[in-house]
């Protein structure tokens, strides 16, 4: 029986992993932001990374102030999609919502206001940028003023609230059901260049 060729089978298997890799890129939306404000909770982050890696969202962005250290996480579980999610770092909300918006996004923050629309009713086929606060404080007041608007999700229950990383998927899966009707999903949402910087990005993982 002739002996497997180990550099052969080493091979398909790095060309399959291109493959897939291309794949998911042709998936992601950059034009889809998804920012954690001072998330005390690894485990709250991690989660939320999965579910940002599930719809396709290109990048995350993570405001701690100087007091605080960015969080670390590990390696096993949802943890793992950091890798597959591009992660910015920013001390302050200025410096965050500046980034935004020099790349034409809408910022809405996940806030309770008089002027707070549900968030069926947010356009989030367009550039958009969505923030979700500390689980116990929620958005800070800068955060919010400095915002395009507030949305809530709607809810019937007697406690009027979800955990982070709950609404935070239930909002991306709207983004992706607003953006697999729109077409989004079907053709890649980033000219060759960009594909390329990202897949060479990714396939360093």
């Amino acid at each position: 029986m002739p002996r497997r060729n180990p550099d052969m089978n080493k091979t398909g298997k790095t060309e399959e992993r291109k493959e897939k890799i291309r794949v998911v890129i042709e998936k992601r939306q950059p034009s889809l932001t998804v920012v954690a404000e001072n998330i005390t909770d690894p485990h709250n982050l991690s989660a939320m990374l999965r579910s940002c890696d599930a719809v396709g969202v290109l990048e995350v962005c993570l405001i701690y102030d100087c007091s605080q250290p960015f969080p670390k996480l590990g390696e096993k579980s949802s943890a793992s999609a950091k890798k597959w999610v591009k992660v910015r770092k920013f001390r302050s909300v200025i410096e965050c919502y500046k980034h935004l918006r020099e790349s034409g996004k809408l910022i809405y923050t996940t806030h309770l206001g008089i002027e707070s629309k549900s968030l069926y009713e947010l356009d989030l086929t367009r550039e958009i940028a969505l923030v979700f606060g500390n689980e116990h404080s929620g958005i800070s007041d800068e955060a919010a003023e400095l915002s395009d608007g507030n949305f809530i999700i709607p809810q019937v229950g007697m406690i009027k609230s979800l955990n982070i990383s709950v609404a935070c998927a239930v909002s991306l899966y709207e983004a992706f059901r607003q953006r697999q009707l729109a077409g989004m999903y079907k053709f890649p949402q980033m000219d060759e260049k960009e594909f390329q910087e990202n897949f060479d990005y990714f396939l360093k993982k």
